[in-house]
């Protein structure tokens, strides 16, 4: 069965291509939860070999967005909500250490390039969260959290972060796109923090971050329960 809106891709660096398409596949919802395959049927869509689609499940196996099904294939993964709220919780203490004992150090390393970058992906990201179009948050908000952490320089902590993110976001998307008009629904606070953490207000800076998380959890648990439907 096909999988809408992916194309063929270039042979060079298959693997991480496949690994990256599959990923917006997953957190655009386009291969929801529970949807099983096999490496022959993604090899054929993507007009490859197997050997590179093999490889690129696996990663995204190791990056928790899918399982192996034993002699059946592949499987997206399923998220509750309690792995949600453990996401949340996890990179809420991850992040509000970080900011809270690497701010000075990271006013001091951190480069006009680097904060530029990172004012040009808050402004964006936060634009289309006022706007509620998801589909561009999604890409954006991704990339504001990543280069905003990689200012700290600590790449383990990077990657955790991001495995999260994306995580919380497939979890997420379904839910969010039950609601017919996302403005105002969304946390846009992206240039308001990157303004705390340039100025090195730690505690503005955690303040912001909590208020995010309790937003995000708060939103989700009322449209997973019912209680809000749009």
């Amino acid at each position: 069965m096909p999988v809408p809106g992916t194309s063929p891709v270039k042979r060079n660096t298959l693997r991480q291509q496949i690994a990256d398409a599959l990923c917006d596949e997953v957190l655009a919802g386009r291969l929801p939860a529970g949807r099983q395959f096999t490496v022959k049927e993604m090899a054929d869509q993507y007009g490859v070999s197997a050997t590179p689609v093999r490889e690129a499940l696996l990663d995204l196996c190791a990056q928790g967005l899918l399982d192996v099904e034993e002699h059946r294939g592949f499987r997206v993964h399923e998220f509750t909500f309690e792995d949600f709220r453990h996401m949340i919780n996890a990179r809420n203490m991850v992040v509000e250490g970080l900011f809270r004992h690497s701010v000075e150090e990271t006013l001091r390393t951190m480069t006009p390039q680097a904060l530029a970058s990172v004012r040009r992906r808050a402004e964006e990201a936060e634009r289309a969260a006022r706007s509620g179009d998801l589909d561009i948050l999604i890409g954006y908000d991704l990339r504001f959290w990543r280069e905003l952490c990689g200012l700290v320089g600590n790449p383990y902590i990077l990657d955790f972060l991001q495995r999260l993110r994306v995580q919380s976001w497939v979890f997420t998307v379904p839910y969010l796109r039950r609601v017919p008009d996302l403005r105002g629904r969304l946390w846009a606070g992206h240039c308001e923090l990157t303004a705390a953490v340039t100025r090195g207000d730690a505690e503005v800076s955690e303040r912001l971050i909590t208020a995010y998380n309790a937003h995000s959890v708060a939103l989700i648990e009322r449209l997973v329960s019912g209680d809000e439907k749009g």
